[in-house]
């Protein structure tokens, strides 16, 4: 059995839609137009429903497909372009969890003063 998560160095989404009908030959083509695939990189994919993604993993000989479906919620998924980005991996846990990898609000450091 492969380690997947072990050897994962990089995270990649594809923000905008994705035809979830596509296996890892239509996933591995849409990586491949944009960037050139690395082992240790996860990129990820999501539909319309934003109920579930697909994960496309070259281990260095081969593809790996990781699926992932919610059952009563949905993936925060940032539909504003159709690119490849790519994201740390506390975005990825976030993501992976429901939320969403955009922060709100941005909480800005204390002013230092002294203390006494």
């Amino acid at each position: 059995m492969i380690d997947v998560l072990g050897n994962l160095r990089q995270f990649y989404i594809r923000c905008g839609y994705t035809d979830m009908r596509k296996q890892i030959d239509g996933l591995a083509a849409i990586v491949q137009s944009q960037v050139e695939m690395k082992e240790g990189a996860l990129f990820l994919f999501c539909g319309k429903r934003a109920d579930r993604i697909k994960g496309l993993f070259w281990d260095g000989t081969g593809y790996v497909l990781v699926y992932k479906r919610l059952s009563s919620s949905r993936f925060q998924w940032p539909r504003n372009e159709e690119d490849l980005k790519q994201i740390t991996p506390q975005e990825y846990r976030w993501l992976m969890e429901g939320l969403t990898i955009y922060p709100s609000k941005v909480i800005r450091p204390m002013e230092q003063r002294p203390i006494f």
